[in-house]
This record gives structure tokens, C-alpha cells and sequence, in this order.
């Protein structure tokens, strides 16, 4: 699992050849910086993540000039560019447009639902695996098996080291759509943010308020959207399962037979009787 996170860092020194790309993401509507957005060649491992403010930086090199560069974050709409038509604007402003959500009712009725834990469990921490090094947009996590509506209530981490004072995150979930094809059914993000002792052991993150109801496969991940500088996470892992990742945004997505300890509590519809 190692090779995983070694590998980003050669790319990264061929990519730095490559034209220097600075700019800042703004909201359509009020001109506000939008945080954290995802920037990348679509399937490409070129990409990086907007800063705090909005900010990002990019090196391409010329032999994509071609290719497409995806701006993306939940509860926008993304924005396509070509790579050489980002290069020849003088003022390397992207705005997003924000979504408009219909709020959703979920009713539940206890006696149909059964509570169920998915994913992997372990904290066994003879296997570990996750974050490397500080590479914005490396996001890895769990497919989650379920044929049945199901409720999600609570994200486990279980972590084996780390060696940050504070992580800062962002939580993923994902409906499958095809073979390593997957889209994010969140309309707004959630980070996970933890500091000192609360980043030992098992992180719980409360879905409860967030009423995220699934009906197929879905796809759990953490990824890396802030600068922390040097260090590593990783989090327990067993042999019996695996990890999905990528190594940027927009990048593509590839799998090793190691599976990282993410797991979710879930309400599992039981009956067929309407909500």
C-alpha cells in the first residue's frame, strides 16, 4: 500500500516542468472566494485543491494544453476549461454557480429499518495504509454494499497513526454509476477537523442531522483539501477487502487489495412497505 503514496511524489516532479497556473475560484452569484474546490485534467493524476481563499496554483505542462481542466465542489456546479485556454487568460478567474437543492423529507419507521454496520471494522494495526505525505486531492476510502434503502448515521475511522497535531479533511460519499465511476450525492461538504487525543484511536463523524439516504453501493472516502505541511495519517487496514483512491482531483480512480478501516453505521430498510 506504500507504492500508493510514493508514487504521487515522482509525478509531481515531472509536473513542476510544466507552466505555473495561479488564479482564484469565486462564487457566480457574490463574487465570495469558494474553499476547497477540486481542480484537475479529468482522469489525469495533474491536480490540486483551492485554498481557504479561494486560491489555487497549478503547473501543466504544455503536452496537455488540450485536455480539459475540471473546477468542481460540492454544491456548485462544475466548470470546464481547456488547458491552453486557461494558460492564455490574463486574469485566471473561474466562477462557479451555485445549486439549488429541494429539501428532501425522510420519514422513518424504526420497526422497518434494522441497524447494520458496513465496511471495514478493524483496529488491528499489524496492516496500515492512508495518507503519506501532504498532496492536495488524495482521497481514498470504502465501497459500501447495500440492495436496500438505507440510512446513514455515523462515519468510523480508525486510525493507526498520525503524526499531525490537526487534520483537516473532507468526507465523501459517492453513488456507484459504473465500474470505478462514482458521484458525489452530498449537497454540501462535510470536513473532518480533529486535534491532539481526538485523533488517537476511532473518529465517529454524526451523519444523523444530515439525512443521507441510499439505495445502491456507495463509496466512502476521506480526502486531503488542506495544506497541513509534513506528515502522514494512516488508518488501520485487513487484507479482506479493498481500498478505492486517487491520487488528484478529477484524477482517475484505481484500487489495492488492502482495505483501509472505514466503516458506517446504517438504518437497512427490512420490509417493502413504503416509507
Amino acid at each position: 500500500m506504500k507504492k500508493i503514496l510514493i508514487l504521487p511524489l515522482i509525478l509531481i516532479c515531472n509536473i513542476l516542468l510544466g507552466q505555473n497556473l495561479s488564479g482564484i475560484v469565486l462564487n457566480e452569484a457574490d463574487k465570495k472566494p469558494i474553499e476547497y474546490v477540486n481542480i484537475g485534467i479529468i482522469n489525469k493524476d495533474i491536480g490540486t485543491v483551492s485554498d481557504l481563499d479561494g486560491k489555487y496554483s497549478i503547473s501543466i505542462d504544455s503536452q496537455f494544453n488540450e485536455d480539459t481542466l475540471m473546477f468542481s465542489r460540492i454544491g456548485y456546479f462544475p466548470e470546464k476549461i481547456k488547458v491552453a485556454d486557461l494558460k492564455s487568460k490574463t486574469n485566471k478567474k473561474i466562477t462557479l454557480k451555485e445549486k439549488d437543492y429541494e429539501l428532501e423529507e425522510v420519514t422513518i419507521k424504526p420497526n422497518l429499518f434494522k441497524e447494520k454496520t458496513l465496511g471495514v471494522t478493524t483496529k488491528a494495526k499489524l496492516i496500515a495504509a492512508g495518507f503519506k505525505n501532504n498532496r492536495l486531492g488524495y482521497e481514498c476510502g470504502i465501497l459500501m454494499k447495500t440492495k436496500k434503502p438505507t440510512l446513514l448515521k455515523n462515519v468510523n475511522l480508525n486510525i493507526s497513526q498520525c503524526t499531525y497535531d490537526t487534520i483537516y479533511y473532507r468526507l465523501n460519499i459517492y453513488k456507484v454509476k459504473g465500474k470505478k465511476n462514482f458521484e458525489n450525492i452530498l449537497k454540501k461538504p462535510i470536513y473532518v477537523k480533529r486535534a491532539g487525543e481526538s485523533i488517537k484511536g476511532t473518529i465517529n463523524i454524526d451523519l444523523q442531522s444530515k439525512n443521507i439516504l441510499v439505495d445502491t453501493d456507495f463509496l466512502v472516502t476521506l480526502e486531503h483539501v488542506k495544506d497541513l505541511e509534513k506528515g502522514e495519517l494512516y488508518f488501520c487496514a485487513g487484507l479482506f477487502n479493498k481500498t478505492y483512491y486517487r491520487k488528484t482531483s478529477q484524477g482517475k480512480w484505481e484500487t489495492k487489495p488492502v482495505g483501509i478501516s472505514i466503516s458506517v453505521d446504517a438504518e437497512i430498510k427490512q420490509s417493502a412497505n413504503n416509507l
